[in-house]
């Protein structure tokens, strides 16, 4: 087991997950903000606006970071923080938020990566049409400006959006996440292109503004399939899951193809023909900015082997499979393949932007939490990372979703997936066992995997 000199570990986070404060000093309405106040939507009906109570409790939460040895922190900048219209007026007392808690985390020894958009919407922009608008980029673009002209003497590492696929499937075609609709492919599509347009007029204003040399990335969740044998049909079948598209799907492809080559796919457009939007001329341009990283977020895959009839074969999922919470299936090959496949795609380092499960975690009889699956879940993904670098991917971090249990959109606060309890009625944190045993992870850079956790020393 190896990993690489420098190799970065970290926790990743987002603003309205965390934050709380929904609406103090200033902050304007997001989309989730919208979605919670509507009956069903959300679990139990939990609001964001507890979440983790981060915006009056950042101190705390970086000095934990600190004594489990975190070297980064992934979080992101909450859009209507910083202008509660979503363009115009710029909010002060929402942009000296992160001043602090950026100029914390420093003084802890903790690097700060800033996403710029972690589905936080303006609910003000979404009544003009939100990412359907074709102003959407230049909103995009003039947010990030504000943003990089103030952070970036101090932040190095930048993302401009997250897990695309997600929140425009979920939020523009399923309905499930915000802002609610179910749209018809043509305006799907429209969406996903004023996004990438977002995305490439972010990088543009990052690489013109940042005041100190930037690294820039934008987060794909990774649709990732795991070939049934190390055969070069099956190997073939699982490249073929990952980059290959058919109608109404958005997966790998779609949004990464003109991230990183300038064009979309080829099979893309025979399939979604005439919903196409307008391509006009320089988009394709403005979207494809130098990068560089590929960030992926990877969680579960199928797995998957060649077939006579088609391009690969989804196998059924066994009996007794592996359930996370959620459910979500247990599947660490993916942590090798996914990297793996990324990386001789897209010819770019790989970053793990965020991995984790959710858990049945509470606080034990003797005062501790408990969490050796999320241990045995995490050993069995690292293993396979440290796998995908032993065979040349270059991996630079890894990135475990999430630091503090936190308010998982619309499960509310059900899913605990962070390596730090926390009880929301007092909001006391409380180190799970995980984090210690992810403390002596990053002090050996990955050496202790081959050792069982040893509970009594902790």
């Amino acid at each position: 087991m190896s990993f690489p000199e420098g190799f970065l570990w970290g926790v990743a986070a987002a603003s309205f997950q965390n934050e709380g404060a929904a609406f103090e000093d200033g902050k304007g309405a997001s989309i989730w903000d919208m979605m919670a106040r509507w009956e069903g939507k959300i679990w139990n009906g939990d609001t964001p606006e507890p979440a983790c109570d981060q915006y009056h409790r950042y101190p705390e939460d970086a000095r934990i970071m600190r004594e489990i040895g975190i070297k980064c922190y992934r979080m992101s900048v909450a859009w209507p923080r910083v202008f509660p219209e979503g363009i115009g007026a710029v909010n002060e007392k929402g942009l000296a938020f992160y001043d602090r808690f950026i100029d914390t985390l420093l003084e802890n020894g903790v690097e700060p990566w800033v996403s710029l958009y972690h589905w936080d919407y303006p609910y003000a922009l979404h009544l003009r049409g939100g990412w359907l608008n074709p102003d959407s980029p230049d909103w995009f673009a003039d947010y990030t400006a504000v943003v990089v002209d103030r952070l970036s003497d101090r932040v190095m590492y930048w993302e401009t959006i997250n897990e695309p696929q997600v929140f425009i499937g979920a939020g523009y075609r399923e309905g499930t996440n915000p802002p609610g609709l179910k749209l018809d492919n043509p305006e799907v599509l429209l969406v996903a292109h004023n996004t990438l347009l977002s995305h490439g007029k972010g990088v543009q204003v990052i690489r013109a503004r940042a005041r100190r040399e930037p690294r820039v990335g934008a987060v794909l969740v990774g649709f990732v399939a795991a070939p049934a044998t190390d055969s070069p049909e099956d190997i073939e079948a699982a490249r073929n899951y990952m980059f290959t598209l058919t109608k109404n799907q958005l997966k790998n492809t779609w949004l990464a193809d003109p991230i990183y080559f300038g064009r979309y796919p080829e099979d893309g457009m025979q399939v979604h023909g005439k919903d196409v939007p307008q391509i006009r001329p320089g988009d394709m341009e403005t979207i494809c900015q130098p990068l560089d990283f590929c960030c992926i977020n990877l969680y579960a895959g199928e797995t998957v082997r060649a077939s006579s009839n088609s391009r690969y074969e989804i196998l059924p999922v066994s009996i007794g499979s592996p359930l996370t919470h959620t459910p979500w299936r247990v599947t660490p090959e993916i942590m090798y393949w996914g990297p793996r496949l990324f990386h001789e795609r897209y010819g770019l380092p790989v970053v793990v932007t965020e991995n984790g499960m959710d858990n049945c975690d509470w606080v034990h009889l003797d005062g501790k939490v408990h969490d050796l699956q999320r241990i045995d879940y995490l050993t069995r993904y690292l293993r396979e990372l440290s796998r995908a670098i032993d065979d040349g991917v270059d991996v630079r971090g890894y990135f475990h979703w999430t630091f503090t249990d936190n308010w998982e959109c619309i499960l509310g606060y059900k899913p605990r997936m962070g390596i730090v309890y926390v009880d929301y009625a007092t909001q006391k944190r409380i180190l799970k066992d995980s984090a210690y045993w992810y403390r002596d992870v990053i002090a050996s850079n990955g050496a202790v995997f081959d050792a069982k956790p040893n509970t009594e020393t902790w």
